[in-house]
């Protein structure tokens, strides 16, 4: 049995990960801003334990640790799922949307982690879960704020994949798609309410075609977390998975963009070299 660490719990996808890892007989850390959310999702469990946790309050991410540790002994998987998006274009974007957007993406992964990682380097073990997205690994006009923010995730998450493999942790990068969950509706999605005309053949249809998806994305969320549970199970588990076909083809796109760009200016590139 193994005691999963889960924030933003309550709903979307960190809801259908609880759920999947309590329905192959693990312990669930299960948090969200209101731990009765939680409860009234997952219902109650002896081996649920719902906590209250904002990710941007350092303090209180220590106690919610603390306190998963004294129930159930250690944490063996943390799942860094809480975050939110918003959509509107890089200039459009206001300096406190994207403060905020910051905190809880990047700055509340890294407090929630840093809780959890003495107790995972004591035991010798762990695997740590960083929820980017597609966006991830490719932006695109509309999402170019939210995108950045899943760009530090995956950069943070490379180093610190290196740093921890010889203490015997592992971590990896999850790149959903476009999962039917409520990611597009207000509880979840931020829209910047400047609106610049210039931009409305980029980001402005995206912000049209964002209420269009929502709700008939390709993903089926419930699969996401039967595969995540596979995910854990495994060896050696990558340092990316891609979940979704969507997610697939434009990983696959890029690798094939960047290769050709790269070959393209390979002799500029290496012309910047000191000559022997």
């Amino acid at each position: 049995m193994r005691t999963w660490f889960i924030t933003g719990a309550s709903r979307g996808l960190g809801f259908r990960i609880a759920e999947a890892a309590l329905a192959a007989g693990d312990t669930v850390v299960a948090t969200a801003r209101k731990a009765e959310d939680v409860l009234a999702a997952l219902g109650q469990s002896e081996r649920l334990l719902a906590l209250p946790l904002d990710v941007t309050d350092e303090a209180q991410a220590q106690q919610a640790t603390d306190a998963a540790i004294a129930r159930f002994g250690q944490i063996d998987i943390l799942v860094n799922n809480a975050g939110y998006g918003l959509l509107g274009s890089v200039e459009e974007a206001s300096a406190q949307e994207i403060e905020a957007i910051y905190r809880v993406n990047v700055f509340g992964l890294m407090a929630v982690t840093r809780a959890v990682l003495p107790s995972m380097r004591r035991n010798r073990s762990g695997h740590i879960l960083n929820l980017s997205s597609v966006g991830g690994f490719a932006s695109g006009p509309g999402f170019g704020v939210y995108c950045s923010t899943k760009f530090a995730v995956e950069g943070l998450s490379e180093a610190l994949a290196a740093e921890l493999a010889p203490l015997g942790i592992k971590l990896t990068i999850v790149e959903p798609g476009y999962f039917r969950t409520d990611f597009l509706e207000a509880r979840s999605l931020v829209v910047s309410p400047t609106r610049i005309a210039d931009y409305d053949a980029t980001s402005g249809m995206v912000r049209e075609a964002a209420k269009t998806i929502s709700t008939n994305q390709p993903g089926d969320p419930t699969k996401l977390g039967t595969a995540v549970i596979a995910l854990v199970n495994t060896s050696n588990p990558p340092l990316r998975l891609a979940l979704g076909s969507d997610t697939f083809k434009v990983v696959g796109d890029k690798l094939t963009y960047v290769r050709g760009e790269l070959d393209a200016w390979e002799q500029l590139s290496k012309s910047t070299d000191f000559t022997s």
